[in-house]
């Protein structure tokens, strides 16, 4: 005879949330066990009903509240705590620049062996909504609901909106983002409406059909407004919906839409279509030497540029005021993207070399260079760990001081070798994840110290934040 086991849910009760942590979670301590808890904030009271046990941790859910934190403050969006996008709306935004600080000096003292006595505290944002130039929406068959995180239910009505954490096939229904300026809920909204009303078939990702996919708005501190619509097939009804959405918002400077047949959502390697207007939107940013003088940028569709401008503003200004330019300074930018360090530097320096693995980026920093009579630029495409070698600095010259901003994962363990034989005066590293910040730091640290250190916050309401290092050649 086969007996069924029956799990027992185990309640922790009258539990005190102690601090904020990474993916936007919060933490407590029971008997020397930690447990990790979303959507509650350090200082609340809650019972925690425990979800997943591992060797050194647990995860749970608040259930019921005994006391709420002064730290606590009302959600400003309707979705909170169903949409994984702004986890610490809850959380008074001065104690999330202090949690976000601890996170960043925790990860260079525990991972890197970083003295921090140099550390500055955290620059906050002036603007804590409505600061992101882009937001991707997608499409879905099927609208996921939830009232409580363990009861997920699916709606066949479809959705338009961010993708439920942890489940690539899942799908909420967004009505008011909070974190884009209008038209932005205005357009989604309305594209929303008219695809339910024509009846568009909305994409099945476990199926790979259906029409709509892919939502992306791209706003600029010029009032520019991009929009760019990702079909997974190709219809005879893209044009009128693509020329009623024209119509209904002329403010649209840049219409696009891409065909996306593929199994993933990248449209990197897609064919970018214009409908309607330029196939770019224009971005200003002030030139470091001279604030006075306008930076302009092209940004295309593909072309990656810092999602909070005017935040962007106030990090590249840390990382240049950190490189102590002069006139006679040769600076390597790594992972120069579309070239806007590289071009915000360059009246301060003799020249600039950006280097990118992306091709179509390299092609938006040349242009962004001839865009601004800028001279003494020069951009590469390719592998970084493989265009930056000894033949490179020796045909391209020697930098008296390197830039380097790399994706989440860090860099490449053959160029921080390369870092170290080219040996730079000066290392400014300028990173989106603290921990990978930390790690390659440490690499470093063979020849070179540790100097300032200053975190910046570009996305209030979220864990991530950037910060910036300066390293000295020994």
């Amino acid at each position: 005879m086969k007996l069924n086991k029956v799990r027992t849910k185990e309640i922790l009760e009258k539990v005190e949330i102690t601090e904020a942590v990474a993916e936007g979670k919060a933490m407590a301590r029971v008997e020397d066990r930690v447990i990790f808890v979303p959507f509650v904030v350090p200082g609340d009271i809650v019972d925690i009903l425990i979800k997943k046990k591992k060797k050194n941790f647990a995860e749970g859910e608040a259930i019921a509240f005994h006391q709420y934190s002064d730290f606590r403050i009302d959600a400003h969006c309707p979705h909170f705590g169903f949409c994984g996008g702004c986890k610490w709306q809850t959380l008074r935004y001065d104690k999330q620049l202090f949690f976000k600080n601890k996170q960043v000096l925790d990860n260079l003292q525990r991972i890197g062996k970083i003295d921090c006595n140099n550390a500055l505290p955290i620059i906050g944002s002036e603007e804590q909504f409505f600061y992101r130039n882009k937001l991707e929406f997608t499409f879905s068959s099927k609208q996921w609901l939830t009232k409580l995180t363990e009861d997920i239910k699916k709606n066949e009505e479809g959705a338009l909106g961010f993708h439920i954490p942890n489940f690539f096939d899942k799908v909420l229904e967004i009505t008011d983002c909070a974190l884009q300026k209008e038209p932005s809920n205005e357009i989604r909204n309305f594209i929303r409406s008219y695809v339910t009303e024509k009846k568009l078939p909305f994409y099945d990702i476990r199926n790979h059909n259906g029409l709509m996919r892919n939502l992306i708005i791209r706003t600029s501190t010029t009032n520019d407004l991009m929009l760019i619509v990702v079909f997974a097939e190709n219809s005879p009804e893209i044009e009128p919906l693509l020329q009623t959405v024209a119509n209904q918002f002329p403010q649209i400077s840049s219409l696009l839409y891409v065909i996306n047949t593929k199994f993933n959502d990248t449209i990197g390697d897609q064919n970018i279509i214009c409908f309607k207007g330029k196939d770019f939107i224009m971005e200003q940013m002030p030139m470091f030497h001279n604030e006075n003088q306008m930076l302009n940028f092209k940004i295309r569709g593909k072309s990656f540029y810092q999602t909070n401008s005017k935040q962007a503003y106030q990090l590249y200004k840390i990382a240049a005021e950190t490189a102590n330019l002069t006139k006679e300074s040769i600076v390597y930018d790594l992972y120069t993207g579309c070239g806007t360090i590289a071009n915000f530097i360059a009246g301060s320096v003799k020249k600039v070399i950006g280097i990118e693995y992306v091709d179509e980026a390299i092609i938006d920093a040349r242009e962004n260079s001839k865009e601004n009579g800028i001279l003494n630029t020069t951009f590469f495409a390719g592998d970084m760990s493989k265009v930056l070698t000894d033949e490179f600095v020796s045909i391209n010259g020697k930098p008296d001081i390197i830039i380097t901003d790399p994706p989440r994962a860090g860099m490449h363990p053959d160029v921080l070798t390369q870092l170290l034989k080219t040996a730079a005066k000066k290392i400014v590293y300028i990173s989106c994840n603290p921990a990978t910040q930390a790690r390659d730091i440490n690499t470093l640290l063979d020849k070179y110290t540790v100097g300032k250190i200053q975190p910046v916050d570009m996305f209030p309401h979220t864990h991530h934040v950037e910060n910036v290092v300066e390293l000295n050649l020994k």
